[in-house]
Formats: C-alpha cells, structure tokens, sequence
C-alpha cells in the first residue's frame, strides 16, 4: 500500500496516467497542544517512501539537535518548519503537506492547538472534507477537544476521525480508549457532528496508521490510512443540486462564446436547462467544452466551460444553477463571522466581501451574540476581537445567489477584505437571508432627482469637509453657505456638533460609535443630494474606510472631499473648544489627534491649508469648484 508502485520501472507513462486520475482527499489535523499532530503527519509522510534521502539526514540531525523523542527520529520536525515552532514544541502557522498512495492523493494541513490560532485552524479547515481530531490517551476529552471540534461542525466537515493517540503511554489501555470514546460521542451528539470515527493508535510507533497493530488486538476497525482512502467524499455534492458560479467570459473569437469556472455542486450535461443568478434568465446547456475536448456530463469539482443556447448576459461573479432547484438570491442575511483580524470588527463599517465569484461591499450589523468556542456559551457582544466568532447579520450592496453553507460551502462562505490593506479580516458561513431582504422593495416615485435639481435651476452636491478639530471646517462651510445663498442656490449645512444633539445623540466616540455616525450622515446627505440640494457636511470623520463609503453611497459623480488640511499644532493651538486641553489632562478620552487616530485624505478633490488661506478664501475656492463642475452658474 505504501510501497512504490512497480510501474514506476515498468512503465512510468502508466503509472502517472494512473497517479493523475487517483481521487484526492484533502484533511485537516487538530486538536489540543502537543498531542502528536505534527508527529502523526511526519509518520505519515516517511511511511508512505515520501521522505527523500536528504530529508531523512537532515531529519535525523534536527532529531538530535533539537527533537523530543531522546535517540529516536522526531517525525514532527518535517513538519514544523518555522524556527519559533522548533523552540517551543508546537504548530504556529497552518502547514500543508502532500502525499499519496495506491488508491488516492491526500493534501493535509495541520493546524495550530492554542486558541489564539484560531484563525489559523479556520483557515486550514476551510477546503478540507475530513477532519482528524487527536486525543491524548493521558488526558482525554479537553476544552481544547471541544472547540476544535465546534469549529469542525461550524465549517461543515462532514467526516470526523477521533484519533486517540498515545496509547502506549497508557499500556494500550481498551477501558481508557471506551471512556474517550464514549465522552466524545455524547458532546459530539450536542453540537450535531455525525460520521465520527474512532482509531486507537501511537502516532510515534506507528500502531494503526498504516498497519493494524498487534499491540491492540481488541480493535477491529480500519487504520487510519485504509479510512482515509476508503471515505467517499464526493457524493453530497454530486447529487446535489447544480452550482457553478462564473470566473471567467471566455471569448476567443467571434464564432465562441462560453462561461469558464469550476463546478461546486452537481452535475451538469447538454440539453439541461440552466438559470443565470441574479438576473433569473434560463437558457439550456449546448456544449461542455475542456481543453481534452467536449464532455457528455460534468460533475461537482471540475473546471469547465459551458456554453449556452441562447446569447443571454452572463457575467463574472454570476451563477449557473439547475433550474429545477435553484439557490435564493438576497441581500441581507444571517451568518456565522469568525473574526481573523487584529482591528476589532466595527458594526456598518463597510468591508469588501467575496462570496463565490462575485466580489460586493458588506456591512455586519451589530453582532447578535458572540459563541465562547471553550464552553459554546452564548453572550451579547457589541463587536469580534481577533479569533472570535459571532452570529451576525450582514447585508450587501446588492443581491447575490446563495446557499445555506450546510448546504454547499462555495456559495454559502464568503471572506471579508479591509478596504484599506486589503487583508483578509473574517470568514463567514451563511445561515439563511432575513426576511426583510425580500420583502422591503424600492418604491418607485414619479418625481426624481432630476425633477427636483430642475425646479432648484441647479444640480446638486455633497461637499464633505474633513480635518483636525479647530482646523475650520465649520468655518469655512458656514461662510460657503452664506455665499451660495446669495447667489439663489438651495443649500444645507450638517454640522457635526449638531447632528450630535438629535441624530447622533445616543452615539459617543469610540471607534465603533464614530463609523455609525458617519453612516447615518451619508444616508441622510445623499437623500438631500437627491432633493436637490447642495449638501455641506462638516465632520471631522477621521476614517478613510468611512468616507471612501460615503463617496459610494452617495456616487462619485455627487461627491467631493474638501480635505481642509492644518497641521495639529496649529489646530491645537486654537482649541477654539478647549478640547485640547481636557484631552492632554485626560478628561476627554477617544480624541481625534491626541488619543484617537486621524487618517487624512489621500486624492480629495480640493485640500485647502489653512495656515496660509483664509476662511473667505477658502469658501470663495469651493464656489469655483461648483461652477466648474457646472454644478452652479
């Protein structure tokens, strides 16, 4: 089984025909803390002829150096490659190993065990179809059991393997084995995980990995590697219903046209009637196209091109889905957030999402609860820390098809990407939509926004300042206004202070609290922008990510960043407030320049220094701009 294929002599063309064409398993092993992950991917590895010679030298050096296991070769070193992880024994970054046998190929990742990983393990789990869960014989079920194992539920790993290993630090002990398993079992039972399978072993000596092992003759199952290679794997999503979400227009000349991409679920064949989501047009299948010629079916897991009957508009990011049970289609939803950035998540701060294909803008309403992975308590929370995981609402810019994730893992996860440094900073798994996605309708009115900017005799704006405190935002707004109004044109002034007394009155400044200011102001802006007025939004709104969403709320075409620029110093020195002062003396906590971040402008459309303009200046620029945008006359 582990033995190199006679082939490779005899005739090596069969051989990686065969090799290409062997399923491919891809798993995961966690669990808690020097259990023997590490270790039993090693063994793997060197049972399986896939360490080379060199590796095997170098392996017994580290062994030597560096290893746990006294004269014995260490197989955890070949797979903990960093340096932090030598020193103190454990997995810290996700390490994916490849291997194979006669009957299959096997991508594993090994997965951190301390909590503040969690993100790490998440990521590992993501694509895998079975999960390893190691259990020391000496200590048995942990906490650290139970929430890799919640997190293997919550991702939807259908196959679960308990490895109990260690057994020959407890005499090969069947009592301890039954008592672990049984425990195991019933928490299992609790959070809905299935398919558990149990294996005594010693992942260093290596009972039951490859070989059934005479140290436990009580045990009748598989090893761990005849389970491996005998899990089908497959068969939910093959017959399940057909998912293909678009990457690629593919249209290398005038007479082709197809939609590249990978199947998620299902299977597909000529002449079956397919439905483009969201738009909900229907065509039916003409070819299956690959670059080894057509297909007469296609299944879940495979890259192809389709091409339709009919020319409909297909784009990226939309999805071919069987017309007989199709995915839904919202904007709004329900869904489990594992947090996996260092910036604490901030509720209707918008973030770039990619679900499937398709890349949209999301916001994650405030958190209905955050899950303790240790305990699987419940417990209110007003946002996620790094590793944390929430239940969470969270709506999108526009409405994209779905599954539940239960249901198919490509379209029902999604990532969420800062705007900003373009890191990912969660992973989510949709439950359901909200019901309001699909009952709350635009109402269409006869009288828009062009009607109204024709009544006015001018077109409309937003003009947003931005700044220091004390830098003269609500100056220089205030005389701008005073000059428009002169000139007949229909204005309004949101002033940051007063928006404070009524719209804004239950918010204070914390970051959090700062981002749902904004929101609120950049929804009631562009609805005056759509009235037809000249907008003059006056806040200091300190975030980029912030007023980057208003400028794509409010549409770049109605929007400019007047970045009224005066350095701190200058602004402190003001203080026309005296808010410097409590600041410095630490009566005013969360202010912006002193305690609290500002993130200036980087292309506004006007930056006017106020150190060398004055106010009248400064207003008298802004009005030039709106006359040469055409905006005023």
């Amino acid at each position: 089984m582990t033995q190199p294929s006679e082939l490779i002599t005899d005739d090596i063309e069969q051989y990686l025909a065969r090799h290409a064409n062997k399923s491919m398993l891809r798993f995961i092993t966690c669990g808690s803390v020097d259990d023997g992950k590490s270790t039993l991917i090693g063994r793997l590895l060197y049972e399986s002829k896939l360490v080379f010679e060199d590796q095997l030298s170098a392996l017994e050096a580290d062994s030597r150096k560096v290893g746990t296991q006294g004269e014995g070769l260490d197989f955890a070193l070949l797979v903990d490659g960093l340096a932090a992880e030598r020193e103190q024994g454990i997995t810290i970054d996700v390490a994916y190993r490849y291997f194979s046998t006669e009957q299959r190929k096997f991508v594993v990742a090994d997965t951190p065990g301390h909590e503040q990983y969690t993100r790490n393990m998440v990521t590992g789990a993501s694509t895998a179809d079975l999960a390893v869960i190691l259990i020391d014989a000496r200590k048995g079920v942990l906490t650290q059991t139970r929430r890799h194992s919640y997190l293997v539920s919550l991702l939807g790993i259908r196959h679960v393997v308990i490895a109990v290993n260690k057994l020959d630090l407890v005499d090969y002990s069947q009592e301890v084995f039954d008592d672990i398993v049984a425990e195991y079992t019933s928490f299992a039972n609790e959070i809905g995980l299935g398919g558990v399978v149990a294996i005594p072993m010693s992942a260093y000596v290596g009972d039951n990995l490859t070989e059934r092992s005479s140290n436990t003759p009580w045990y009748q199952g598989p090893t761990l590697i005849e389970h491996l290679e005998d899990v089908e794997i497959d068969d939910d999503l093959r017959n399940g219903p057909f998912r293909m979400p678009v990457q690629w227009v593919n249209r290398p000349n005038l007479d082709f046209r197809g939609f590249s991409g990978q199947i998620v679920g299902g299977t597909v064949r000529p002449g079956d009637r397919l439905r483009v989501l969201p738009s909900g047009k229907e065509s039916a299948v003409a070819r299956i196209v690959t670059m080894d010629g057509d297909l007469d079916e296609a299944v879940a897991g495979q890259s192809v091109t389709i091409t339709l009957a009919d020319e409909i508009d297909v784009s990226r990011g939309d999805v071919l889905a069987g017309a007989e049970a199709l995915p839904g289609v919202a904007d709004q939803f329900e869904a489990h957030v594992v947090w996996m950035g260092e910036h604490e998540m901030l509720p209707e701060r918008p973030y770039v999402c990619q679900i499937g294909t398709m890349t949209v803008q999301a916001r994650i309403t405030k958190p209905k609860h955050k899950v303790n992975v240790n305990t699987l308590e419940k417990t209110a929370t007003n946002t996620l820390a790094l590793n944390e995981i929430g239940v969470c609402n969270i709506s999108f810019d526009r409405p994209v098809p779905f599954d539940a994730y239960a249901a198919n893992r490509d379209t029902g996860g999604f990532i969420l990407i800062d705007r900003l440094t373009n890191t990912t900073v969660g992973a989510g798994m949709i439950a359901h939509s909200l019901r309001r996605s699909d009952n709350i309708h635009w109402q269409a009115v006869d009288v828009d926004g062009d009607a109204r900017r024709a009544l006015n005799g001018h077109g409309s704006h937003v003009l947003w300042f931005t700044g220091l405190s004390g830098s003269g935002k609500s100056t220089i707004a205030n005389d701008l206004e005073r000059k428009l109004y002169a000139l007949g044109c229909h204005t309004y002034l949101l002033d940051g202070d007063n928006i404070r007394h009524g719209l804004g009155r239950d918010l204070g400044f914390t970051e959090a609290d700062r981002v749902e200011n904004i929101r609120r102001v950049t929804e009631v802006a562009r609805l005056m922008a759509d009235a037809g007025l000249i907008v003059l939004a006056s806040f200091i709104s300190p975030f980029r990510a912030d007023r980057d969403a208003a400028r794509e709320v409010i549409g770049p075409d109605q929007f400019c960043e007047v970045f009224v620029d005066t350095p701190i110093e200058v602004a402190e020195q003001r203080d026309p407030k005296g808010l410097y002062k409590k600041a410095r003396r630490g009566d005013l906590t969360n202010f912006t320049g002193v305690d609290s971040p500002y993130e200036p402008p980087e292309n506004p459309e006007l930056r006017i220094r106020t150190t060398t303009t004055t106010p009248e200046e400064a207003s008298g620029l802004v009005v030039e701009f709106l006359r040469d945008r055409g905006i005023i006359a």
